[in-house]
């Protein structure tokens, strides 16, 4: 059984298909979840450029290294190994916080414009 199994249909014009089309599109939603998002109050990001992707793979890889170098010093015990291993933590930290900040959903503020239309 489906979880949602209510339908709502409602009337737009061309322009206005158009319109939720690209903006889903942009953000990697089907039509569907993007309007779930919108009425959860949330305003979907678009997803990021491909730079984006560059900067969080180069971060994954000095997060990579920090870690092996991490496992080495604690082999042969020559670095502060707690103090690397919260280095670690906070560059991964980091990621997640730019992963959010650039992909998570925005929650909606303020009055919406009048959609009587």
């Amino acid at each position: 059984m489906l979880k949602r199994s209510i339908q709502i249909n409602f009337r737009v014009d061309a322009e206005e298909q158009e319109l939720i089309k690209t903006k889903a599109k942009r953000c990697g939603l089907s039509i569907a979840k993007y309007l779930r998002f919108l009425i959860h109050d949330c305003i979907p990001k678009e997803q990021p450029l491909a730079d984006y992707k560059v900067l969080i793979r180069e971060l994954h890889a000095i997060g990579n290294s920090m870690n092996q170098i991490a496992a080495r010093a604690n082999a042969t015990g020559y670095i502060a190994s707690k103090e690397y291993a919260e280095n670690a933590e906070k560059l991964n930290e980091a990621i997640l916080n730019i992963q959010e900040a650039v992909t998570g959903p925005e929650v909606m503020h303020g009055d919406d414009e009048d959609m009587a239309g």
